[in-house]
């Protein structure tokens, strides 16, 4: 039996978010160069997307190269963003199909402005579909977010237009690149690294968190509705107790 079928629909997490590691460690163990992990780990997004659009949640974001990836080779990074101009042409049609929106968050304007002209095309035609929202987190730091979000909102009260005492969690929300996106419930990570690496640090305060050993081309539809039973198992309390979540 499949985890699939053992799925509570009533249950999915709204948002779910991943950090896809491992290519390249996946490519070295098979003597082949990074770059072949990174062409493999197209397809895992691709059953990725499929799956959560498939199970009906609403928001799927994938850490898919930070800010820090960019002080690898540049033959590594050339290679990188050549593949992602690729992929975002030859998936339009399949995200057209399925309902697909696409967004993106991080720090954009230091993309290639290939890259750059590519996504924002596929943002447009997708914006109208009402299906799954794939948000790609590209060039992305959390830091660098909420350094972004302190300046926006010292530039605000400098200004007069907010004070001191109208500054709370939501409004600081609001000046992130995740604006209008729910907070994901889950996060899973491949690659047997437990750590967070910079992504998302605002936003998973309350988020599971889901480590697998699995590089991530080795990452299919199977092991995502894996990591969804695990994530239905556990009782997320917010603080609270096991008697008063039961008593609701």
């Amino acid at each position: 039996m499949s985890f699939k079928d053992k799925l509570v629909k009533e249950k999915l997490p709204t948002h779910l978010a991943i950090i896809m590691d491992g290519n390249g460690r996946w490519a070295k163990m098979r003597g082949e160069h990074r770059i072949i992990g990174h062409q493999n780990g197209v397809e895992s997004v691709r059953q990725t997307v499929e799956a959560a659009g498939e199970l009906g949640i609403s928001y799927l974001t994938l850490y898919a190269f930070s800010t820090e990836n960019w002080n690898r080779p540049q033959e590594e990074v050339l290679g990188l963003m050549s593949l992602l101009v690729e992929a975002i042409e030859n998936e339009t049609p399949t995200l057209m199909k399925n309902n697909v929106r696409l967004q993106a968050i991080g720090d954009l304007a230091s993309l290639p402005i290939e890259v750059r002209e590519k996504l924002q095309g596929t943002i447009s035609n997708t914006s109208t579909n009402s299906g799954l929202t794939l948000v790609l987190a590209l060039s992305y730091s959390s830091r660098w977010e909420i350094v972004n979000a302190v300046k926006n909102i010292a530039s605000q009260v400098k200004a007069g237009d907010i004070s001191l005492e109208e500054i709370n969690s939501d409004l600081f929300s609001n000046e992130l690149t995740t604006k209008g996106i729910p907070d994901p419930e889950l996060l899973i990570r491949t690659s047997g690294e437990n750590r967070i690496s910079n992504f998302l640090l605002w936003q998973i305060a309350y988020s599971e968190l889901y480590f697998t050993e699995l590089f991530w081309p080795d990452f299919n539809k199977e092991e995502l509705y894996k990591a969804l039973f695990d994530y239905q198992s556990r009782e997320r309390r917010f603080g609270k107790i096991s008697e008063q979540i039961k008593d609701k």
